[in-house]
């Protein structure tokens, strides 16, 4: 062909085709993203990618990100509140920083948070079981107070008896008639972190930024309805799909399930 054409095969390349393939991985990559609900990163990304049997490097999966604009909601810049209440109950911190390795529901965490519900801040409590990170109970109020917590408790559909013992934050939240009665008659072991040290409360810390990134910032709610309705689908999606590096990288309920295998 170059013959009769005239062209010198010097001129000539072969360069093999690769646009389905790209193509395929592209796809792939923006479907994970938005399933993750704009939050996993490339790295989180590969290893999605790596159940679906297909290889792909970080650094050629955030070409694919930046080409699409698919920016984690972890590269925003956040603001952190730091508390100012604090109880002065004289309880001895039994956790001690040891979050791993724990058995299902010997530690249970807990923590609040405030949300924007139109022109006034509303509350949200969650309850999280150390030993797969899940969230076995959650509840959402105008008012910060033990009546939430309370609520989050009742909202849990996991036996409360079996709870061996319940870590928190020295907030004046958790320090009332309410929640001692409660945790007295589930006979629940208290722990409190020490004051001022935002390590012996390391998960529940880590744990609310997920929340506040993935479900709280740039997002917005007309109502307290609206915000409960929400809350329980993304606690729906945080305990069975969504993966954490800490458990291998699987969901909270494929963590359980594979240990319960065992």
């Amino acid at each position: 062909m170059c013959r009769k054409l005239g062209v010198p095969r010097s001129l000539i390349y072969y360069k093999k085709k690769t646009r389905k393939i790209d193509s395929e991985l592209e796809n792939a990559v923006i479907e994970i993203f938005r399933k993750s609900r704009n939050n996993y990163g490339s790295r989180k990304i590969k290893i999605e990618l790596a159940k679906r049997n297909i290889i792909a490097s970080k650094r050629r999966i955030r070409r694919i990100m930046d080409k699409y604009s698919l920016v984690s909601n972890y590269t925003i810049k956040q603001v952190k509140i730091h508390k100012t209440s604090c109880n002065e109950e004289k309880i001895d911190n039994k956790v001690n920083r040891k979050f791993n390795d724990r058995e299902q529901l010997e530690v249970v965490i807990s923590d609040l948070t405030y949300v924007r519900v139109r022109d006034r801040w509303c509350y949200i409590c969650i309850l999280t079981d150390l030993f797969n990170r899940e969230i076995i109970g959650y509840s959402a109020g105008a008012h910060r107070d033990a009546r939430l917590v309370y609520d989050a408790f009742l909202s849990s559909n996991v036996n409360l008896s079996k709870i061996k013992m319940f870590h928190i934050y020295r907030g004046n939240e958790f320090k009332n008639q309410l929640i001692d009665e409660l945790i007295d008659a589930f006979e629940i072991t208290r722990s409190l972190s020490h004051k001022g040290c935002p390590y012996d409360n390391a998960v529940t810390e880590a744990t609310y930024k997920i929340f506040k990134t993935e479900f709280i910032m740039n997002k917005t709610f007309d109502s307290l309805d609206q915000l409960k309705s929400v809350l329980a689908d993304y606690v729906y999606y945080f305990n069975n799909y969504r993966i954490h590096g800490s458990l291998g990288y699987l969901s909270p309920v494929q963590f359980k399930s594979s240990y319960t295998a065992k």
